[in-house]
């Protein structure tokens, strides 16, 4: 069974830096896409960066600058480096990827389990 597991929230005082991991484990054969989203509570997910399996990244405009997305295929992990922390980006941030299993013919949409950031003095 493929599964994703998120690590690195923590609480960081405004202007710090934090660095989230999220490992696919399991009989993966391929990743395309992996992705950060964040929510905080009462508001809809969304989506803080995507890296394609070629490198290509996308940001959201309230990040750009800021956080930077980066991927270790070997390892099938994928980070996101958070510098020149607000207070706005306290949220609960999930990783999100499309996993090609062995011995499968799609790709499944997995998401990890969430993992709080609280920026905040």
């Amino acid at each position: 069974q493929v599964q994703l597991v998120e690590s690195g929230g923590d609480l960081v005082q405004p202007g710090g830096s934090l660095r989230l991991s999220c490992a696919a484990s399991g009989s993966i054969f391929d990743i395309s896409a992996m992705r950060w989203y964040r929510q905080v509570p009462g508001k809809r997910r969304e989506l803080v960066a995507q890296i394609l399996s070629g490198g290509s990244t996308f940001y959201a405009d309230s990040v750009k600058g800021r956080f930077s997305i980066s991927r270790d295929n070997a390892k099938n992990t994928v980070y996101l480096q958070l510098n020149s922390l607000k207070p706005e980006d306290t949220a609960v941030y999930y990783c999100n990827a499309d996993v090609k299993a062995y011995r499968s013919s799609i790709y499944l949409d997995l998401w990890g389990q969430g993992t709080q950031v609280t920026v905040s003095s």
